[in-house]
């Protein structure tokens, strides 16, 4: 990708992301990044391919490059903790207005980016059981395939605004319950011994 085109998607999601995308004209962008109307036209052909060479560029940038190096040497569980508080806290940056005009305004682009971005954190979360099972930490009678799925479900269900909405509970309880359960699910002895551990060294409360 060209530098110029990765710097107007940098741009312009930043302000999709804080105003939504109905509000915001490409005369803002252009104003915003200190441009000509001519460069960003010369960059993309109107609102619509920006948002989709934005929406695009988010699953490209979203392969955890930066947590690899990170990771690396954690064990599957570890790895599950790290990776899906990553994606809890991206889904949960989203403003609902931005996802309100995409669902609206651009319809087949967000449902295409959705699909998109569930399969390629359902492939991560699957290698992830496969590893864990190698590992001896989960269950090796694990259906992965049937299991990544409903794991990745579950993360985007419990940013819908309509779940849980006649409970006092924050973001970060649900998912902690969310995430205790799902590994006293999958793990096995061995498992459920580092995940107990874990809990006690990183102090986290998953009572609800």
């Amino acid at each position: 990708m060209e530098d110029k085109l990765e710097s107007i998607l940098k741009g312009a999601g930043v302000l999709f992301k804080k105003y939504g995308i109905r509000s915001i004209s490409m005369d803002d962008i252009a104003r915003e990044l200190g441009i000509s109307k001519k460069t960003l036209y010369q960059a993309v052909d109107n609102k619509t391919e920006l948002v989709e060479y934005l929406l695009n560029y988010m699953i490209e940038k979203g392969d955890y490059n930066c947590l690899r190096d990170l990771t690396k040497e954690m064990n599957a569980i570890d790895i599950l903790l790290t990776v899906s508080h990553r994606v809890s806290e991206e889904i949960k940056e989203i403003n609902p207005v931005l996802a309100f005009d995409l669902q609206k305004f651009y319809p087949s682009i967000y449902r295409d980016f959705v699909l998109k971005k569930r399969d390629h954190v359902f492939g991560q979360i699957k290698r992830n059981f496969e590893q864990g099972i190698r590992e001896g930490l989960y269950r090796s009678d694990l259906d992965v395939e049937l299991v990544s799925r409903l794991y990745v479900q579950k993360l985007i269900d419990v940013h819908n605004p309509d779940f849980l909405s006649s409970g006092d509970f924050s973001f970060e309880k649900i998912f902690q319950v969310m995430f205790d359960n799902h590994i006293r699910g999958i793990a096995n002895a061995n498992g459920l011994a580092h995940y107990e551990n874990q809990i006690i060294k990183l102090n986290i409360n998953t009572n609800p």
